[in-house]
């Protein structure tokens, strides 16, 4: 069975950490979302995988090549983002006669993906609590109806979780799909003109999709997928330092005296972790990180080459690539009111339904010493903050904050 993978898209929403990579490069629980995707989708039987890809393309390359896990990848560029039925049709002359087609930026685990493989022209669906947010799904007799894009007042619960069964039939559709109001050729307009021609599309009922459609999200997914790993030591644990629960620690890293590490957490390889430090769960760390004396780290993702040295609290936040946080500096979690957290994204105030979220940093960030950083406060990548700066809202990349 085919695989035809979307991951074209820059992701604007997850700003400032897609300026330097694409959204399904992101990293939860140490490797990226689409390589979890892609997993999981190897251990249903795919044995064909086509990825569509556009924004900062050679990142997805790199990291895949060729074959992955025994599984061939081949490669089609999508030089504008026109819509994911404009993203399909670009890769028209590589597709079986019957093929399954997924965005790359969503995690879904094996038992659900294996559905989706078994059931011929179906589309995956999933119940959620704000469907007015996403294409909201009309059923009948357990099959496709309609889908209403982002409606005001939804008819159902149930939306569209991006996960399709096709069949080569599809293909005469997707080249009639026309321009929608939003500017772009979308498969759920394809979907439609299908069913009006005459296909049918049963409803796939999920319960393990995860969207990650905001930064906030990748602490969801990484909290989801933290909860299903097993202990394994790789590393070296010196003799003071305590490890409880699930923990993963990759190989060459060396824990120190006096660390004391609750699971489940995954540190990556060659780290250096303490002496004297507590990384509490659901927190990742990357490879060659350093995690120094009297730091604490809570429910946050640190990627590969940050070093959080000394004195430092970090909490319900995603850190960057290679970024320093300088001694002392601090990221808060909590407001005062102990009221939601909101943001600046693209611009616009996005409530994240977190009482509990520290900041965004991009890579290559780096902070002076006794820096406070805000509660929903967003760095973007290369920035500079000078010592004991208060910084918060959004920063735009490159900024000198001093």
């Amino acid at each position: 069975m085919q695989a035809v993978i979307l991951a074209a898209g820059e992701g604007t929403r997850m700003r400032p950490l897609t300026y330097t990579k694409p959204k399904v490069m992101l990293p939860v629980a140490n490797r990226p979302i689409l390589q979890h995707l892609l997993e999981n989708l190897i251990n249903t039987g795919i044995d064909d995988v086509v990825m569509v890809v556009g924004y900062r393309d050679e990142t997805v390359r790199n990291h895949f090549g060729g074959e992955f896990e025994g599984v061939r990848i081949r490669y089609v560029r999508q030089t504008r983002q026109l819509g994911t039925a404009n993203a399909l049709l670009s890769a028209e002359h590589l597709l079986e006669e019957e093929f399954i087609m997924l965005n790359g930026d969503a995690i879904v685990f094996e038992d659900d993906l294996r559905k989706i493989v078994e059931q011929k022209n179906s589309v995956a669906v999933v119940e959620v609590s704000n469907p007015s947010s996403f294409g909201v799904v009309e059923l009948e007799n357990g099959f496709i109806r309609r889908i209403i894009e982002k409606p005001e007042s939804p008819p159902t619960n149930l939306i569209n979780a991006g996960i399709y069964h096709f069949d080569s039939r599809i293909v005469d559709c997707l080249r009639k799909t026309p321009l929608s109001e939003r500017g772009e050729y979308e498969i759920t307009d394809t979907i439609t003109m299908a069913i009006n021609g005459g296909m049918k599309f049963r409803a796939v009922k999920v319960e393990s999709w995860i969207d990650v459609g905001y930064p906030w999200d990748l602490l969801k997914a990484n909290k989801a997928l933290l909860a299903r790993i097993k202990r394994r030591v790789d590393g070296e644990v010196e003799e003071g330092a305590v490890i409880k629960g699930n923990v993963i620690i990759g190989e060459n890293t060396v824990v120190m005296a006096g660390s004391y590490i609750v699971g489940p957490a995954i540190i990556g390889e060659n780290c250096r972790i303490g002496p004297n430090c507590y990384i509490r769960p659901y927190t990742a760390i990357g490879d060659g990180c350093h995690i120094g004396n009297a730091v604490e780290i809570k429910n946050s993702i640190i990627m590969s080459g940050t070093k959080v040295p000394h004195l430092n609290y970090v909490g319900d936040s995603v850190v960057g690539e290679n970024c320093n946080l300088g001694a002392g500096t601090k990221i808060a979690n909590l407001r005062l009111d102990e009221r939601n957290i909101v943001v600046s994204v693209r611009g616009k105030k996005e409530d994240t339904g977190l009482k509990k979220f520290g900041a965004v940093i991009g890579d290559n960030v780096k902070t002076g010493i006794n820096v406070s950083i805000n509660v929903g406060t967003m760095i973007g990548n290369d920035v500079l903050i000078g010592p004991g700066r208060v910084v918060g809202g959004f920063v735009e990349p490159f900024s000198r904050v001093m």
